[in-house]
């Protein structure tokens, strides 16, 4: 009787169902590559526009101010969509935020396509930049709700790798499109990709585990991190940052690693105001290249850019494996990479031709490390203000590149530089009056980047900030 009791015990006391770790770490990658390829499409999003300004100018009736402030437009509404989608984020599901956002995305490439002016260049440049402005802070909450805290450098930075990679793939690609048919169909064929994008995300895309608020995990392992918490540390475990209570969160985004955050994604977002807007034009009319050498050169910033990150996210995903700071994996290497392309920067007026374009593709590529800054502040706080946190760090650092494109605009017609009419290529003096302009905003890109990347390799402590709020800022 003993043995048959202690066999009912058996089946009814069945050990707990395992969960397959090898099936879902297959589902967050899947999800990993199709965030990236949302970033991706984002991205050359951003680069069309610099792409066809060489035709659209003159058939449009724009100058370069003018043109300047419509590539500036597209960060007018980026700031209000991104701090409003990050309180969203809060509430529901991060799927169906993107799914939306990447339906918004397609169907606004169209009216150019369809004739549009530049009245309806400029209204869909200001929706479609609103529609975009929470896609970096979105894409990284997705991402890292199917990755442990440890494991997230990596993940992080393949996606932030898809921003770099849109212009990469786009530029080529849609040089070649504008050739053979025309400006308006880069616009098109935007958004026939955004489309299929939409689709594919409605049917693979999901929320991951880990975006799980964690303090609803069963009481002895709360206790655990609460006594985590309650202890001596200046800084909090990087692997309870999950775990944290809810905050008073504008007490976080008044923080100093907050301020040094958003400073150093500024100069980020800066030079990719100059970019998109204006690298094509300043290559074809004061390098001398054609147009299907500059959809080649302007491809290479992206590319050194992916291979910044991709290496900064290896280096910090080994870091944190080894129990470093977010700190020191993420925040070091961003502001670093930020010196580096502040100098490059500076010097490029030293030097002239292949030389400079090399110093230019270079700063270019080191400053699109923008989406390490919000990697990093994600560590401060708990899952459901994670996406405030990004969100609104994208947001208010956009307003780079809200300057940057009017800067070099007005910088270049105090030079002297008109637009030539339609179908006429710039004089020589022209050329030179570009040049000066163009010049002179690199210095001052140059300057911000070297004191956003010290401000965040000197500030930007997530795990200490997280510390200091959990002490004294915890929500009632």
């Amino acid at each position: 009787m003993a043995t048959k009791t202690t066999e009912i015990r058996s089946v009814d006391a069945a050990p707990p169902r395992r969960v397959d770790f090898r099936r879902m770490s297959r589902r967050a990658w899947l999800v990993t590559a199709l965030l990236v390829l949302f970033q991706i499409v984002a991205f050359a999003d951003k680069a069309v526009l610099g792409l066809v300004s060489a035709d659209a100018m003159p058939e449009l009736g724009l100058t370069a101010v003018e043109f300047g402030f419509i590539g500036s437009s597209f960060f007018f509404l980026y700031a209000v969509v991104s701090v409003v989608t990050g309180f969203l984020a809060a509430k529901y599901s991060v799927k169906w935020i993107l799914f939306a956002m990447g339906l918004t995305w397609a169907v606004l490439q169209f009216p150019m396509l369809l004739g549009g002016g530049a009245a309806v260049l400029l209204v869909t440049r200001i929706v479609l930049g609103g529609a975009e402005g929470p896609a970096t802070a979105m894409s990284l909450t997705s991402a890292q709700g199917w990755f442990p805290p440890a494991r997230r450098a990596l993940p992080s930075n393949l996606v932030a790798a898809g921003s770099t990679l849109g212009p990469v793939i786009a530029a080529p690609a849609l040089a070649w499109v504008i050739a053979a048919w025309g400006w308006r169909w880069a616009f098109g064929v935007l958004g026939i990709v955004g489309l299929l994008w939409t689709i594919a995300w409605l049917l693979l895309g999901a929320d991951g585990p880990h975006g799980k608020d964690k303090r609803e995990q069963p009481e002895s392992h709360q206790d655990e991190v609460d006594d985590e918490r309650d202890n001596d540390r200046t800084e909090i475990a990087t692997e309870a940052v999950d775990d944290q209570k809810p905050v008073a969160i504008w007490r976080a985004l008044l923080s100093i690693a907050f301020i040094s955050a958003v400073i150093g994604g500024a100069s980020n977002f800066w030079v990719q105001g100059f970019l998109t807007t204006w690298l094509p034009q300043y290559l074809g009319t004061v390098v001398g290249m054609s147009l299907s050498e500059v959809g080649t050169v302007t491809t290479f910033p992206w590319v050194i850019g992916a291979l910044v990150l991709l290496g900064l996210g290896a280096l910090g995903h080994r870091l944190l494996r080894n129990g470093r700071t977010a700190h020191l994996a993420i925040a070091v290497p961003f502001g670093c990479a930020a010196v580096v392309a502040g100098l490059c920067f500076i010097s490029i007026q030293a030097t002239s031709g292949p030389v400079a374009v090399a110093l230019l593709c270079i700063a270019g590529g080191c400053s699109l490390a923008y989406p390490m800054t919000a990697s990093a502040i994600g560590y401060a706080v708990g899952v459901k203000q994670r996406p405030i946190m990004m969100a609104t760090l994208g947001g208010v650092a956009s307003f780079g590149a809200v300057i940057s494109p009017i800067l070099v605009g007005w910088l270049m017609g105090r030079a002297g530089y008109v637009s030539p009419p339609k179908g006429e290529k710039p004089s020589d003096e022209m050329a030179a009056n570009m040049a000066e302009g163009v010049h002179q905003a690199f210095t001052i890109t140059g300057i911000v980047l070297l004191v956003g990347g010290a401000l965040c390799i000197a500030f930007l402590r997530p795990e200490r900030l997280a510390h200091t709020l959990q002490q004294r800022f915890v929500r009632a």
